[in-house]
């Protein structure tokens, strides 16, 4: 049984599972985004569940016990489960856990995983033969454990379609982010993004982490180029144009990029003129080629290459499923 994200009356219900030592922090990340309600948005929004195998837990370090949550038996309506991480990931996981997760997987829902929870979906077999990702420091320990899962361990989150996994803590918010744009649309998950205070969400194929020694002078913010850029997407902006406004070599903005927001001033354009492309079809948009050339695409033809690329729709189905003009 497969389930439709799309359909525009929502009813969409998230069971985030629980275990001992599981880390408060991932917990509350899918509660912000998933739990709390957002009247402002004037939409249904997610059924959230919280629950365990047992009727206590005990968080990381004994921070605190959570109590009077649900059982495993809330896995068996969820249409999309959630794993967050466990600080020690190679400590064994309960079976009644990992056969609620393969049952959960057997009928179609969407499973989740933020951080270490990868080795708990690992463990319960179904990233077999699948793309996933999980935190830089436990990396060379997932391949050794589970040699066939196709680990990426560069990058912030792997959507891997009805499998999704984030890299480290912050990455869960990465993720988390890019769910509710799957569901509702990219205009509202920057409404949430900015209810958090959470400076526009980073796409997946960003990368972890970059070692490099911290410079005695730090360079100045981007802040200002990227703004300057966001006012001019519908122009055939290069990353020499980038450069010059940065008064900076190509290089020099190059390692800039990397280091403060972890991907290619090329790559960040795109992202840019992609998010731009979606909020202007879900505004109501119907002809490509204005939605092309304003976001900075020329035709209508690349528009629906890189739509296509980034989301996986057609600019029509992006449309039927997220315009609010509709």
């Amino acid at each position: 049984m497969s389930h439709d994200f799309s359909h525009r009356v929502f009813s969409h219900r998230v069971a985030v599972l629980v275990d001992e030592g599981s880390n408060p922090f991932e917990m509350g990340v899918a509660t912000e985004l998933f739990g709390l309600r957002r009247p402002e948005l004037d939409r249904p929004w997610y059924d959230f569940t919280l629950c365990a195998a047992e009727p206590s837990v005990r968080m990381h370090l004994g921070m605190f016990i959570l109590t009077g949550i649900a059982g495993l038996e809330a896995l068996e309506s969820a249409d999309t489960v959630i794993v967050p991480n466990r600080p020690e990931p190679e400590l064994p996981v309960g079976e009644p856990v990992l056969a609620a997760i393969r049952d959960a997987a057997a009928r179609g829902a969407r499973l989740v995983s933020f951080c270490t929870g990868a080795f708990t979906l690992a463990r319960a077999g179904v990233l077999d033969g699948r793309r996933a990702t999980t935190h830089w420091k436990w990396a060379g320990l997932f391949r050794t454990l589970f040699p066939e899962v196709r680990l990426e361990p560069d990058v912030l989150f792997v959507d891997d379609g009805d499998i999704l996994t984030a890299a480290g803590s912050a990455a869960a918010l990465d993720l988390g982010l890019h769910l509710i744009s799957r569901d509702h649309g990219a205009e509202v998950a920057n409404a949430v993004s900015r209810r958090l205070v959470f400076a526009g969400h980073r796409d997946g194929g960003q990368r972890q982490f970059v070692e490099r020694p911290v410079p005695s002078v730090p360079d100045t913010s981007l802040a200002p180029v990227l703004e300057w850029a966001r006012e001019r997407l519908d122009r055939p902006l290069t990353v020499a144009d980038l450069a010059a406004r940065a008064a900076a070599s190509q290089a020099t903005l190059h390692r800039r990029f990397r280091a403060e927001l972890g991907t290619t001033p090329l790559a960040w354009l795109t992202t840019e003129r992609i998010a731009l492309a979606c909020r202007l079809i879900e505004r109501g948009e119907q002809r490509l080629d204005r939605v092309a050339r304003a976001s900075g695409f020329g035709t209508a033809a690349n528009l629906r290459t890189q739509l296509r690329r980034a989301t996986g729709l057609t600019p029509s189905a992006y449309r039927a499923r997220f315009s609010t003009a509709s």
